[in-house]
Protein backbone atom coordinates (compact mmCIF):
# COMPACT_ATOMS: atom_id res chain seq x y z
CA UNK A 1 0.00 0.00 0.00
CA UNK A 2 3.01 2.62 0.77
CA UNK A 3 4.48 1.71 -2.48
CA UNK A 4 1.35 2.42 -4.53
CA UNK A 5 1.27 5.93 -2.06
CA UNK A 6 4.80 6.78 -2.93
CA UNK A 7 4.39 6.20 -6.57
CA UNK A 8 0.74 7.99 -6.57
CA UNK A 9 3.35 11.07 -4.91
CA UNK A 10 5.82 10.55 -7.49
CA UNK A 11 3.36 10.31 -10.41
CA UNK A 12 1.65 13.76 -9.39
CA UNK A 13 4.64 15.63 -8.92
CA UNK A 14 6.52 14.94 -12.10
CA UNK A 15 3.23 15.72 -14.49
CA UNK A 16 3.66 18.39 -16.80
CA UNK A 17 1.55 20.38 -14.35
CA UNK A 18 3.81 20.20 -11.66
CA UNK A 19 6.52 21.50 -13.55
CA UNK A 20 9.10 19.75 -11.54
CA UNK A 21 11.99 20.15 -13.89
CA UNK A 22 11.35 24.12 -13.82
CA UNK A 23 11.02 24.02 -9.76
CA UNK A 24 14.39 22.25 -10.02
CA UNK A 25 16.13 24.62 -12.75
CA UNK A 26 14.82 27.80 -10.79
CA UNK A 27 16.39 26.38 -7.65
CA UNK A 28 19.54 25.35 -9.09
CA UNK A 29 21.43 23.05 -7.03
CA UNK A 30 25.05 22.73 -7.77
CA UNK A 31 27.57 19.66 -7.14
CA UNK A 32 28.42 19.00 -4.14
CA UNK A 33 25.43 21.17 -1.51
CA UNK A 34 23.84 20.25 0.95
CA UNK A 35 19.76 20.31 0.24
CA UNK A 36 16.92 19.02 2.75
CA UNK A 37 13.73 18.18 1.05
CA UNK A 38 11.36 18.48 3.57
CA UNK A 39 8.29 16.27 2.90
CA UNK A 40 9.66 14.38 0.52
CA UNK A 41 6.93 11.66 -0.17
CA UNK A 42 7.84 9.22 -2.98
CA UNK A 43 11.00 11.19 -3.57
CA UNK A 44 11.00 12.11 -6.95
CA UNK A 45 11.93 15.78 -5.88
CA UNK A 46 14.98 13.85 -3.39
CA UNK A 47 15.89 11.99 -6.36
CA UNK A 48 16.52 14.76 -9.14
CA UNK A 49 18.67 16.99 -6.53
CA UNK A 50 20.78 14.10 -5.98
CA UNK A 51 21.49 13.41 -9.44
CA UNK A 52 22.49 17.65 -9.03
CA UNK A 53 24.70 17.60 -6.30
CA UNK A 54 26.55 14.76 -7.72
CA UNK A 55 28.37 11.71 -5.20
CA UNK A 56 30.33 15.20 -3.08
CA UNK A 57 26.70 16.55 -2.53
CA UNK A 58 23.96 15.34 0.39
CA UNK A 59 19.95 14.86 0.07
CA UNK A 60 18.30 14.50 2.58
CA UNK A 61 14.96 13.10 2.14
CA UNK A 62 12.51 13.84 5.48
CA UNK A 63 9.33 12.77 6.20
CA UNK A 64 6.70 11.83 8.39
CA UNK A 65 6.02 8.25 7.50
CA UNK A 66 8.59 5.50 7.60
CA UNK A 67 7.04 3.49 4.95
CA UNK A 68 7.44 5.94 2.51
CA UNK A 69 11.25 7.11 3.06
CA UNK A 70 12.05 3.22 2.69
CA UNK A 71 10.64 3.30 -0.67
CA UNK A 72 12.60 6.34 -1.05
CA UNK A 73 15.69 4.16 0.21
CA UNK A 74 15.07 1.55 -2.07
CA UNK A 75 14.31 3.36 -4.88
CA UNK A 76 17.67 5.43 -4.14
CA UNK A 77 19.53 1.53 -4.43
CA UNK A 78 17.83 1.07 -7.56
CA UNK A 79 18.63 4.41 -9.11
CA UNK A 80 22.51 4.42 -8.14
CA UNK A 81 21.88 7.30 -5.72
CA UNK A 82 23.82 6.99 -2.61
CA UNK A 83 23.92 10.31 -1.62
CA UNK A 84 20.32 10.64 0.06
CA UNK A 85 20.26 9.72 3.75
CA UNK A 86 16.08 9.18 4.88
CA UNK A 87 15.68 11.45 7.93
CA UNK A 88 12.33 10.46 10.04
CA UNK A 89 10.58 13.58 11.12
CA UNK A 90 7.93 14.77 13.79
CA UNK A 91 5.64 17.11 12.45
CA UNK A 92 6.72 20.08 14.65
CA UNK A 93 10.64 20.29 14.84
CA UNK A 94 12.93 20.52 12.04
CA UNK A 95 14.97 17.51 12.52
CA UNK A 96 18.54 17.80 10.40
CA UNK A 97 21.56 19.19 11.99
CA UNK A 98 23.74 20.09 9.18
CA UNK A 99 25.82 23.29 9.21
CA UNK A 100 26.11 22.70 5.45
CA UNK A 101 23.04 23.19 4.14
CA UNK A 102 22.33 25.50 1.17
CA UNK A 103 18.35 24.49 0.07
CA UNK A 104 15.58 23.34 2.25
CA UNK A 105 12.86 22.44 0.48
CA UNK A 106 9.25 22.14 1.35
CA UNK A 107 6.70 21.44 -1.55
CA UNK A 108 2.51 21.23 -0.22
CA UNK A 109 4.28 20.52 3.30
CA UNK A 110 4.08 23.87 5.04
CA UNK A 111 -0.10 23.86 5.63
CA UNK A 112 0.53 21.00 7.20
CA UNK A 113 2.92 22.29 10.05
CA UNK A 114 1.47 22.53 12.92
CA UNK A 115 3.73 25.38 14.71
CA UNK A 116 5.40 27.60 11.39
CA UNK A 117 6.74 29.77 13.63
CA UNK A 118 8.74 28.06 16.01
CA UNK A 119 9.36 25.10 13.68
CA UNK A 120 10.75 27.83 11.34
CA UNK A 121 12.75 29.96 14.43
CA UNK A 122 14.29 26.76 15.69
CA UNK A 123 15.51 25.73 11.48
CA UNK A 124 17.15 29.37 11.73
CA UNK A 125 19.82 28.65 14.22
CA UNK A 126 21.13 26.01 12.01
CA UNK A 127 21.38 27.57 8.77
CA UNK A 128 23.29 29.92 6.83
CA UNK A 129 23.14 33.33 5.72
CA UNK A 130 23.51 32.14 2.33
CA UNK A 131 20.54 29.15 2.67
CA UNK A 132 17.90 29.40 0.50
CA UNK A 133 14.41 28.13 2.05
CA UNK A 134 12.28 27.04 -0.93
CA UNK A 135 8.21 27.63 -0.07
CA UNK A 136 5.62 25.73 -2.25
CA UNK A 137 2.19 25.54 -1.05
CA UNK A 138 -1.23 25.92 -2.17
CA UNK A 139 -2.80 29.03 -2.19
CA UNK A 140 -5.92 28.96 -2.40
CA UNK A 141 -7.07 31.17 -5.45
CA UNK A 142 -9.22 28.61 -7.06
CA UNK A 143 -11.99 28.44 -4.95
CA UNK A 144 -13.24 25.36 -6.38
CA UNK A 145 -10.65 23.28 -6.01
CA UNK A 146 -10.20 20.52 -3.50
CA UNK A 147 -7.11 22.00 -1.37
CA UNK A 148 -9.19 25.39 -0.70
CA UNK A 149 -12.29 23.29 0.35
CA UNK A 150 -10.49 20.83 2.67
CA UNK A 151 -8.27 23.51 3.85
CA UNK A 152 -5.24 22.47 2.05
CA UNK A 153 -3.60 26.07 1.65
CA UNK A 154 -2.20 29.02 2.69
CA UNK A 155 -2.35 31.95 1.21
CA UNK A 156 0.86 33.74 -0.42
CA UNK A 157 0.70 36.65 2.05
CA UNK A 158 0.52 34.63 5.15
CA UNK A 159 3.51 33.00 4.58
CA UNK A 160 5.52 35.89 4.16
CA UNK A 161 4.70 37.22 7.41
CA UNK A 162 5.04 34.49 9.33
CA UNK A 163 8.65 33.44 7.53
CA UNK A 164 9.42 37.42 8.41
CA UNK A 165 8.25 36.66 11.92
CA UNK A 166 10.28 33.86 12.41
CA UNK A 167 13.78 35.64 10.86
CA UNK A 168 13.35 35.42 7.39
CA UNK A 169 13.13 37.95 4.25
CA UNK A 170 11.64 37.12 0.89
CA UNK A 171 14.27 36.26 -2.31
CA UNK A 172 12.16 35.33 -4.89
CA UNK A 173 8.63 35.29 -5.60
CA UNK A 174 7.55 32.68 -9.06
CA UNK A 175 4.61 32.90 -10.61
CA UNK A 176 4.80 30.25 -13.09
CA UNK A 177 2.56 27.53 -11.10
CA UNK A 178 -1.13 27.44 -11.95
CA UNK A 179 -2.05 26.92 -8.00
CA UNK A 180 0.48 26.78 -5.99
CA UNK A 181 2.39 30.00 -4.48
CA UNK A 182 7.02 29.45 -5.04
CA UNK A 183 8.74 31.47 -3.06
CA UNK A 184 11.98 31.69 -1.73
CA UNK A 185 13.62 32.82 1.77
CA UNK A 186 16.62 33.37 3.35
CA UNK A 187 17.77 34.88 7.20
CA UNK A 188 17.58 38.87 7.75
CA UNK A 189 21.09 39.72 7.74
CA UNK A 190 21.17 40.56 11.16
CA UNK A 191 19.49 36.97 12.64
CA UNK A 192 22.24 35.68 14.65
CA UNK A 193 23.80 32.25 13.57
CA UNK A 194 24.79 29.90 15.68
Amino acid sequence: MSDMKARMFNKKASSAKSKSDLIVRTLSPKPGQHVADVGSGGGHFSFLFARLVGTEGKVYAIDTDRFLLEFVKNDAEKKGLYNIENVLAEENSFPVRDENLDLVFLRNVYHHLPDRLNYFMDMSTLLKKETKVAIIDYDGRDRLSFHRLFGHYVPKAMIVDEMNDAGYRLLEDHTFLPQQSFLIFSLFENKTIN
